[in-house]
């Protein structure tokens, strides 16, 4: 059950929620992928994924590592492990498929981390300074989506959500034309915004010194391979 729904529609200057509607997610068209980790994967070079980071610096390290309380029992985790400075974001991007209007989904637990926690997930990636991250961070109670242009992060959407740290939850967001869907455990938050109007590429994003692992990592639309976006 939805708890709580916001949605903003952007206009030049304008980073601010304009109101609380009820707005439902646009279905969605197409396969589903999902991605999983298992023992084989750990302390090997991560195969059909790039690792990125948008910042200079040191981090951005991602390994699968074993977790015993992974949702999908499968034992085995995606892990962002670094000490990354402040202003990096650390990226983790699937290599082999780009999608314009998408469904993803992730389980996701913040582990540690003193600058920052949580994650999200990444969509219409164009390179480590292009691209639409929704993220939740368990020490500002938040929920936010941004885009990124030329590297710059500019919050579209903001909403307060109590989320228990070291706990599992599950983020997903649905992206239809100008038209974006966050949820995070039953908490909604919208936003319409067509800066990044084609296919782009999906994946996983933590900020700085964030450790989070992620499970059950899933997407849903009309594949485009690299060759046919680009």
């Amino acid at each position: 059950m939805v708890a709580i729904t916001a949605i903003t529609t952007m206009s030049a200057g304008c980073s601010q929620n304009s109101g609380l509607l009820d707005v439902p997610a646009p279905e969605i068209e197409g396969e589903t992928r999902h991605w999983t980790f298992a023992a084989d994967d750990v302390d090997k070079t991560l195969e059909g994924w790039e690792i990125a980071q948008t910042g200079e610096g040191n981090g951005s390290v991602w390994k699968v590592v074993a977790d015993e309380s992974t949702p999908s029992q499968t034992g085995f985790v995606l892990a962002q492990t670094a000490e990354s400075p402040r202003s990096m974001f650390n990226l983790c991007v699937v290599e082999d498929v780009s999608y314009r209007d998408m469904k993803l989904t992730v389980a996701f637990k913040s582990v540690a981390g003193k600058i920052d926690q949580g994650g999200g997930l990444v969509w219409r990636y164009v390179d480590p300074n292009h691209y639409y991250v929704c993220r939740f961070n368990p020490l500002e109670d938040n929920l936010r989506i941004y885009k990124v242009i030329v590297g710059k992060r500019t919050q579209l959407a903001s909403i307060d959500v109590e989320l228990v740290a070291e706990k599992w939850h599950t983020l997903t967001v649905t992206m239809r034309g100008d038209l974006i869907i966050c949820d995070v455990d039953g908490t909604r938050l919208g936003v319409r915004d067509d800066t990044l109007s084609d296919a782009g590429r999906i994946g996983l994003w933590t900020k700085a010194d964030a450790h989070t692992h992620f499970d059950q990592f899933t997407a849903t639309g009309v594949e485009l391979s690299k060759t046919q976006d680009e």
